[in-house]
């Protein structure tokens, strides 16, 4: 069975996540409209394989998609995957409630031949609130930023610097190069700092800072480093972004990745 979480392009932002959840399940139409309109206003998502059976005439996994939603409350969605065998192809269906996943997977056994089979837990089935706080943390934002103030320090040679020591492939690219290489002055902000739990059961160190920059025309850009050592083997990395929120849903897939 093709892994859901596996196909996920590890940029794909919570927008897309959701519209790809929604249209692949056969039976979407059945979820509340109400709960589809809160599900649009997600910030942020994990995902994790919660269980799963295999036999010979039927593959089924289960999967939790966590969400935190722009109001700051959190929604989770079950997803039921399975096929037969017969031609390999995956269905999907998507549940509110963990009760009606649970008996929608245990008719899909009875129908096929298991009914005693309840499903393998999986170890990336993390705590909830876990997940929940971890998301939060890596949203989160300062109440009251501190002022810039921009200091000529051969600023264009710092800009150059920063961008180099980027390891993303999605780093800003020549046009962000050439426009920063008329800063006179510039501003650093660190804007998070935290160690989180990350997939695999460890630690790991996470900040993002913002560098501001004042060019000649007086015109200000910012990049946005996120600093991390969610890398297989804890090494420090640096990857650099052209706005906040491309680099905080980086830091989320760092976290949620299990290396």
């Amino acid at each position: 069975m093709n892994d859901p979480i596996d196909r996920n392009d590890p940029y794909e932002t919570t927008e897309l996540h959701v519209e790809r959840l929604l249209g692949r399940a056969l039976n979407s139409f059945d979820l509340p409209d109400a709960l589809v309109e809160r599900l649009r206003t997600a910030l942020a998502h994990a995902s994790a394989l919660h269980a799963s059976h295999h036999s010979p005439f039927l593959h089924r996994a289960t999967y939790r998609h966590t969400y935190l939603l722009a109001d700051g409350e959190s929604l989770t969605l079950w997803e039921l995957v399975h096929h037969t065998g017969t031609d390999g192809r995956d269905h999907h269906e998507l549940y509110a409630d963990q009760a009606e996943v649970r008996m929608a997977a245990a008719r899909l056994s009875s129908a096929f031949g298991a009914p005693g089979a309840a499903g393998t837990a999986d170890p990336l089935d993390d705590d909830l609130d876990a997940d929940l706080e971890l998301l939060s943390a890596l949203l989160v934002r300062p109440l009251t930023p501190a002022p810039r103030r921009y200091v000529p320090d051969d600023s264009a040679d710092h800009a150059r610097r920063v961008l180099r020591r980027a390891e993303n492939a999605d780093r800003p690219g020549e046009a962000v190069a050439a426009r920063l290489r008329e800063a006179f002055a510039h501003h650093i902000q660190q804007v998070f700092g935290r160690q989180c739990g990350v997939a695999g059961g460890r630690d790991a160190g996470f900040s993002l800072y913002e560098h501001a920059f004042l060019l000649m025309d007086g015109t200000e850009m910012s990049v946005w480093e996120v600093e991390h050592t969610a890398t297989p083997d804890g090494r420090h990395m640096c990857e650099v972004y052209e706005d906040e929120r491309s680099a905080r849903a980086a830091m989320e897939v760092r976290a949620a990745r299990a290396w």
